[in-house]
């Protein structure tokens, strides 16, 4: 409200005790100036993935005059934004918000928003910064791995989950045999990977009796309090009694594939040579008649 126009005025006395203007300057125009507030940028309340576009929201206010230039960065290149709202508060000063729109990234975990504010009252400009890893989420890849599959009976086989590329680190592995949850003695914690993203490995160990063949074995992993993701692989034993690999599908221990063939072979043999007695025998007597 100091804003305006200021007079020097001299002001003499009348006759009659009053006082009258005997002179007015010509006037002095008076502005007031005000620094805006440090930007505040804010972005949404939950978690996005990848691939989803993300609106960001610059604030500042208690500037003077109403002309305000704002900037966005990300990494330092710039942006297109929308035309920022200025808006007056209580007739005395302004405030303005500016908005963004990012489309997220997986490498964006390392990744800041810059808003940058220029006003007249500032020798430089303000910015207000933002850390996209605050709001992404990048859920894992989940794959099972286990040794060259059909392993002998008894041995002992290591079935290894690989959690890849996950963002924040919050995850919780387990691990189910056929749907019933498997005691996993070493609980391995993520590690963190160059471009911020981390990943995780799981192991359990299983016995490869007879009665597990054809088992599956699963791996559940839980990130960041969403959907269970899994994956899985199944126990194949080989069949020592045959001295071969039944990939959990036994033979009959009754039928060997070499005796049948063997067997095959022979009837075909008697049955030509029936065949070949037959026609002999039935010349011999047509020529003897």
């Amino acid at each position: 409200e100091d804003t305006g126009t200021y007079y020097c005025v001299k002001f003499v006395k009348t006759l009659t005790g009053g006082f009258e203007v005997s002179q007015r300057g010509n006037g002095t125009e008076v502005s007031v100036q005000a620094k805006p507030s440090p930007p505040l940028v804010s972005g949404p309340e939950q978690r996005a993935r990848p691939e989803q576009s993300v609106r960001f929201t610059c604030t500042t206010g208690g500037f003077i005059p109403e002309k305000i230039e704002v900037k966005w960065f990300k990494d330092r290149h710039p942006m297109s934004a929308q035309q920022p709202q200025v808006t007056e508060w209580r007739g005395k000063s302004y405030n303005m918000t500016s908005t963004v729109m990012v489309t997220l990234q997986k490498d964006d975990v390392r990744s800041q928003l810059v808003c940058e504010v220029q006003h007249s009252a500032l020798s430089a400009p303000l910015r207000g910064r933002y850390q996209l890893s605050r709001v992404l989420r990048v859920p894992p890849s989940v794959e099972v791995r286990a040794e060259p599959s059909p392993v002998e009976v008894n041995k002992t086989v290591t079935f290894t989950c690989h959690v890849k590329e996950f963002y924040p680190a919050s995850v919780s592995v387990s691990w189910l045999e056929n749907g019933k949850e498997m005691k996993v003695q070493n609980v391995s914690r993520p590690s963190e990977l160059p471009r911020g993203l981390f990943e995780q490995r799981s192991q359990v160990e299983v016995q490869a009796t007879e009665d597990k063949n054809g088992s599956t074995i699963t791996c559940v992993v839980v990130h960041d309090a969403q959907a269970p993701v899994n994956s899985s692989a199944i126990l194949w034993i080989s069949n020592p009694d045959q001295g071969g690999l039944s990939k959990g599908f036994p033979m009959d221990m009754g039928v060997n594939p070499l005796s049948s063939l063997l067997v095959l072979l022979w009837l075909s043999i008697l049955l030509e040579k029936g065949v070949l007695g037959g026609l002999l025998f039935f010349l011999f007597n047509r020529m003897k008649r």
